[in-house]
């Protein structure tokens, strides 16, 4: 490898560490500041908090190393050509296309490193941190399996939902057991759906058995429809169903299979399965943009010009792969083009003003 390159991925890899420990200490203390009322008031020991905060490091690196590998190359490349080092390159016969290999070099590196993080540290760190936030901080006595079942304790009752949709807030195969102060259950609830709407869960085709004091007999009635009020809200579900990022790839493809062979559905998830693997690539893409960003142009533009446009492409990136992804939640766009859509269309806008750059 030519000693330029050894330059300039030493140069790249210098100033994404500065950045990304600029940028996860920021955003530590804004999420420490926000939450640690929460913790206080539930008498939540020090170590546990710390412990806390820790292990939602591992997920903000994963988030935020696109965004500095962009800013990095800019800025790296920026100084290069305020110091006329761009200018003395070509004049050396070197074409500023050459410059593309170490920055790509940088993007494969780093989109290994998200495959491993998302699939590896992440999963583990995200599950202990939502547990932490969600027994000792929030007190919540829901309990979940790892696989799609959930169980909820309530005031005398026991909840049980085979799938829940955060889609459109619905539960599907609710069994309600409700029970006196003896634990004797005086009354149950099977439902085929739950809605919740207008504040309220809203059962279809239930089948609801209450027990007769006097003979300790059960009585059965059918119903199309019945407000029920239960005791748990969909907030509530979406803190204790485990999360796309608590899962690998494997066990994120293992859930689908099994959600979708009961006759659910199972787009949410399918939508961030192929995420796992289109998201890493964009340090990839970041790292291409952020060369064509940083070359093109005269040199009065400056370092400020070329990260203010890093910055707005970056911005514009995750506000069209969000606004993709919830299109293929809603099923509006097949999970595939959902994940990869934003990945394509920012490939093509980096080659072309990578193509303009000379």
């Amino acid at each position: 490898m030519p000693i330029l390159y050894h330059y300039l991925i030493r140069q790249i890899i210098k100033f994404f560490g500065i950045l990304l420990t600029a940028v996860i200490s920021i955003y530590l203390a804004v999420d420490f500041f926000e939450k640690i009322d929460d913790f206080l008031e539930k008498s939540v020991p020090v170590s546990t908090a710390f412990l806390y905060f820790m292990l939602k490091i591992p997920y903000m690196i994963a988030q935020l190393i696109p965004v500095c590998i962009l800013l990095s190359v800019l800025v790296v490349f920026g100084l290069m050509k305020k110091n006329n080092e761009i200018v003395a390159l070509k004049s050396s016969g070197i074409s500023i296309y050459s410059l593309v290999k170490p920055a790509l070099f940088i993007g494969i590196l780093f989109t290994m490193l998200l495959f491993f993080l998302f699939e590896v540290i992440v999963p583990i760190t995200m599950d202990r941190a939502n547990g932490i936030w969600l027994m000792d901080v929030k007190k919540k006595s829901l309990i979940t399996s790892e696989e799609k079942n959930i169980w909820l304790k309530g005031n005398h009752s026991i909840t049980h939902i085979k799938y829940y949709n955060p889609a459109d807030h619905s539960v599907l195969g609710v069994t309600v057991s409700y029970f006196d102060k003896r634990f004797r259950m005086i009354k149950k609830i099977d439902a085929k759906k739950g809605l919740f709407k207008e504040g309220k869960w809203t059962l279809y085709d239930l089948m609801e058995q209450n027990r007769n004091e006097e003979d300790q007999t059960y009585t059965v009635s059918f119903h199309e429809e019945k407000i029920e009020p239960l005791d748990f809200l969909p907030e509530d579900l979406k803190r204790i169903v485990k999360k796309s990022e608590e899962m690998s790839f494997k066990e994120l493809l293992s859930f689908i299979k099994k959600v979708e062979s009961d006759g659910y559905s199972a787009t949410i998830y399918r939508v961030d399965l192929y995420a796992k693997t289109a998201f890493p690539l964009v340090c990839i893409i970041m790292s291409i943009i952020g060369t064509g960003l940083a070359l093109r142009g005269a040199k009065k533009e400056g370092i400020i010009s070329s990260i203010a446009f890093g910055i707005g492409t970056t911005f514009l990136y995750w506000v069209f792969y969000s606004f993709c992804v919830s299109l293929g939640y809603g099923e509006m766009l097949p999970p595939i083009i959902a994940a990869w859509t934003a990945n394509i269309v920012f490939l093509c806008f980096g080659f072309l003003i990578l193509f303009h750059a000379q």
